[in-house]
């Protein structure tokens, strides 16, 4: 009897120090981007890396800088109850009022890659896009590549989108008291119709464009097939802009693009979806994560293996 009953206590002793499983959540990653642009695949990557590491259900979404279906995947996932919600904002001030929604409903949403401090985001994760324009047109500035009275071209996918706007607001800080002026076109987010595109207004300009800034990895990325195209050499004109694809990372590496912003995409879709599942839990974050490093060639390997996965 005592024998059984020892037996028993061990059992329960153990069944006390063993911890509970945690449930398995539900969270929503929703981008403004497409699945088509190179540098997304990489921040869904780290989404899907963070779902399996975690067994938790990860529901992506892309919305192609399409405001309206944005806002409706944010308000399907408060439906749903999700965990949290991570999202990327797709145009200033665009999701002010649904991050008071999930704010009411008590469900975590963490902003990532495109900053919108309007919005009640529980935190942001992700590079400063004004700060990132602003060190492309200052790293042209102190290179001596521009000067005052010259003209400065930067491509765009979407026209208006946060991420070009804010970039453009640190650009013009530094350039206008300066006298560089500048315009900003559109490029779409179709490969070879930004080709196209990038090709016609290159070799239309080509005589008073001074220096590039690709204000996203699509257009950055592209530089090299639109050199080669117009006949421009590598380091005739200098480009400095995104960098998260393997793309514009032989570009540095082979002359064409001058110096390239990293944003770390895969780490940001993982550190977002753990802010948002560490909110869940009831340990709000109470601050921010800010990633991106300006590389030139004698790093550019680095990058390229990261993106290479070797």
């Amino acid at each position: 009897m005592f024998k059984k009953l020892a037996v028993l206590l061990s059992g329960a002793m153990i069944a006390l120090a063993m911890p509970v499983a945690a449930q398995a959540k539900t969270f929503y990653w929703i981008s403004h981007g497409t699945s088509a642009d190179p540098v997304w695949t990489y921040f869904l990557a780290g989404a899907q890396q963070w779902a399996k590491d975690t067994g938790n259900t990860v529901n992506t979404s892309f919305h192609q800088g399409n405001v309206a279906s944005h806002q409706e995947a944010v308000r399907a996932a408060i439906a749903a109850k999700a965990d949290g919600i991570v999202t990327t904002s797709p145009d200033p001030g665009s999701l002010v009022e649904v991050a008071k929604e999930a704010n009411a409903a008590k469900i975590p949403i963490i902003n990532f890659n495109t900053p919108d401090p309007k919005a009640s985001f529980n935190a942001y994760v992700g590079g400063n896009n004004v700060v990132f324009g602003r060190g492309w047109a200052q790293y042209l500035v102190d290179k001596g590549l521009v000067k005052k009275g010259d003209f400065v071209w930067m491509p765009v996918e979407i026209p208006g989108a946060t991420y070009g706007v804010q970039e453009e607001e640190g650009i013009k800080s530094v350039f206008e008291p300066l006298g560089i002026t500048y315009e900003v076109t559109e490029a779409t987010l179709d490969q070879a119709e930004v080709i196209t595109r990038m090709v016609d207004y290159l070799t239309a300009n080509r005589t008073k464009v001074k220096a590039i800034i690709g204000l996203g990895d699509l257009v950055t990325g592209s530089i090299k097939r639109v050199f080669d195209q117009v006949g421009v050499k590598p380091g005739e004109i200098p480009v400095v802009g995104w960098g998260n694809s393997l793309d514009t990372t032989q570009e540095v590496l082979n002359g064409y693009v001058n110096a390239a912003q990293w944003q770390d995409p895969q780490a940001t879709s993982y550190v977002a979806l753990s802010l948002a599942n560490m909110a869940a839990s009831g340990i709000p974050p109470g601050f921010n994560v800010i990633t991106g490093a300006l590389y030139e060639k004698d790093t550019a390997q680095l990058y390229d293996n990261i993106l290479s996965g070797k």
